[in-house]
């Protein structure tokens, strides 16, 4: 279903990206890349699909959920997945692949391994002092919602 949905999502302007994601046995959302279509770079599949499942289950929680993908996620996706929770992920093609066919994505699993003043995107601390005390105000929050 994730490859037939990246198929038909590539007549319709998407990239060819598709995303299923499976409670149960039953599927609670499907979607393709939007990227192009709504001129948003996080319009991922995966991205859009765990929108989808978590709007209609409403909860931020997707740990009893499956997702199936016809490529291997991006690094933003898998993030994406692991905030989900979703402890499944099932692909079908590769990041190899993917990059052959010009969505190469290694650079951004390089640059997550190197400290933020060794990465091509500058990374400036500023206001430490106002940053870590909204941390404290969370912690201290009686009725927080984990996630």
């Amino acid at each position: 279903m994730a490859i037939r949905t990246a198929e038909e999502n590539m007549a319709d302007g998407g990239g060819p990206f598709g995303a299923v994601i499976v409670r149960d046995g039953k599927v609670v959302a499907c979607s393709g890349n939007r990227v192009v279509p709504g001129h948003d770079p996080t319009a991922h599949a995966e991205v859009m699909a765990i929108r989808m499942a978590a709007a209609a289950a409403g909860t931020h929680d997707l740990s009893d959920c499956v997702i199936y993908a016809s490529c291997e996620p991006c690094p933003m996706c898998l993030g994406a997945i692991y905030w989900a929770g979703i402890r499944r992920v099932v692909y079908a093609s590769d990041r190899y692949r993917a990059a052959a066919a010009g969505f190469n994505d290694n650079h951004i699993y390089q640059e997550l391994s190197l400290e933020n003043s060794e990465r091509t995107i500058a990374m400036v601390r500023s206001l430490t002092g106002e940053g870590n005390r909204i941390f404290r105000l969370w912690e201290d929050l009686p009725d927080k919602v984990p996630y």
